[in-house]
């Protein structure tokens, strides 16, 4: 009896500190758990639910703080279980304090790891907004010292691989061979592989050769309200919402996944859209969609002006779909429309890129992504009908004028003339 009284404060320390580390551990799997949905309602929630919104806007940071206070609240528990087991060693005898220790440490394990984490994860928006305020005070605390921690692990990683290199990243070639190599072994199925290559696509593409041209969508004026909209769907699957100058796309709506939009002032609910060159990687625009959580991105030239839009839904159509071309998407017709052997009809913006991949040639350098571009370069002016041009293996005949400025070209392959 004696020794359950002295031991009784430290067992009481052990079990607060058991506490605030299941706290520490669910707080992890329920934040890091969260679905892209629950952050975004998260951003407009409570003060709570806002509050975890804005720690997950720094997720290294709230990371390397939950992670500082579990190990120093895990290092003081096993540092108080060591002061019980020696009291009770040299109290009741050395089996005793085996056991001690022996449960001491399932406890830990059970009660501030599986079971906390394991809860956390079936209730992750609940917990996430219930531990949303104290994981904030816990995450400043630490913010003094976090550039010596920085410190600490580049020193550290300098003097234990001094001579460490990252290695380079997968070119989009090696990308390709592993995918065709998975097919000859029947790894990947169909749809997994056309998957892949959609991906792999990307980082081979450029936002302007995705994009959807100014021409092609409907820009609306502030205020917008649903009657604007006159019960019809916008081409792009978007609400596009010009900014306050009205010359720019400045935020958008889904209005596929929307169920339910105020009846005017569209533009307070909507989403700023994300700007790129018309340059920019394809697999760059993706990427930071994903991270920012944004749905559009506006295309822009090298004045500034708005040149086309990218939406999320056009991408996982490119890396979903059979067919990856614009044309399907935007113009519902095939890119390569054969008449005849050796003779396509084209749109004016099918992408060179994805013609000398589909006829396996080597063609031109050529600063123009599309084939619009080249013929408005070749002609020294827009495209009319019946206008020529010969470019490396290509001979081009504009044969229809399209509606909003797009053209349709007879493409015949020179050599197959001759």
């Amino acid at each position: 009896m004696d020794v359950i009284v002295a031991i009784a404060p430290w067992l009481v320390t052990m079990l607060l500190l058991v506490a605030c580390s299941g706290m520490f551990s669910a707080s992890e799997a329920a934040f890091f758990y969260l679905k892209l949905e629950d952050r975004k309602r998260f951003r407009k929630g409570t003060t709570a639910q806002r509050a975890a919104a804005a720690l997950l806007a720094d997720p290294d940071r709230l990371l390397s703080a939950i992670l500082f206070w579990n190990l120093m609240i895990n290092v003081a528990y096993f540092a108080v279980a060591s002061i019980v087991g020696i009291r009770l060693q040299d109290k009741i005898g050395a089996t005793y304090a085996t056991v001690f220790s022996t449960v001491s440490l399932l406890v830990i394990i059970f009660f501030s790891e599986m079971l906390p984490k394991s809860l956390a994860v079936l209730r992750a928006p609940t917990l996430a907004a219930l531990l949303a305020v104290p994981i904030a005070f816990a995450v400043r605390l630490i913010d003094p010292i976090r550039p010596l921690m920085r410190g600490v692990s580049t020193i550290s990683q300098r003097l234990i691989w001094p001579r460490f290199q990252a290695e380079p990243y997968m070119q989009v070639s090696d990308l390709e061979r592993a995918i065709q190599m998975s097919m000859q072994s029947s790894t990947v199925l169909e749809q997994e592989e056309m998957a892949l290559r959609g991906i792999v696509s990307l980082s081979d593409s450029l936002a302007v050769e995705l994009m959807r041209p100014r021409m092609r969508f409907k820009m609306f004026q502030q205020p917008v309200s649903l009657k604007d909209l006159d019960c019809e769907m916008t081409p792009s699957g978007y609400l596009l919402i010009a900014d306050e100058q009205g010359d720019d796309v400045g935020s958008a709506i889904n209005l596929i996944d929307a169920t339910e939009l105020p009846s005017t002032n569209l533009e307070e609910i909507a989403q700023e859209v994300l700007v790129f060159p018309w340059c920019a990687q394809a697999s760059e625009v993706f990427q930071q969609m994903l991270s920012s959580e944004n749905e559009v991105a506006a295309i822009v030239n090298e004045l500034g002006e708005t040149i086309g839009v990218v939406t999320l839904r056009d991408l996982m159509e490119t890396i979903f779909s059979n067919s990856h071309g614009r044309s399907e998407r935007i113009l519902q017709r095939k890119t390569f429309e054969e008449t005849e052997p050796g003779v396509f009809l084209i749109s004016g913006m099918t992408s060179v890129r994805r013609m000398a991949k589909h006829f396996q040639l080597e063609l031109p350098e050529t600063r123009h992504a599309t084939i619009n571009g080249i013929l408005q370069e070749e002609l020294d002016g827009i495209p009319e009908v019946d206008d020529e041009v010969d470019w490396g293996p290509f001979h081009f005949l504009v044969v229809e004028q399209l509606s909003e400025g797009h053209i349709l070209v007879r493409m015949t392959l020179r050599h197959e003339e001759e």
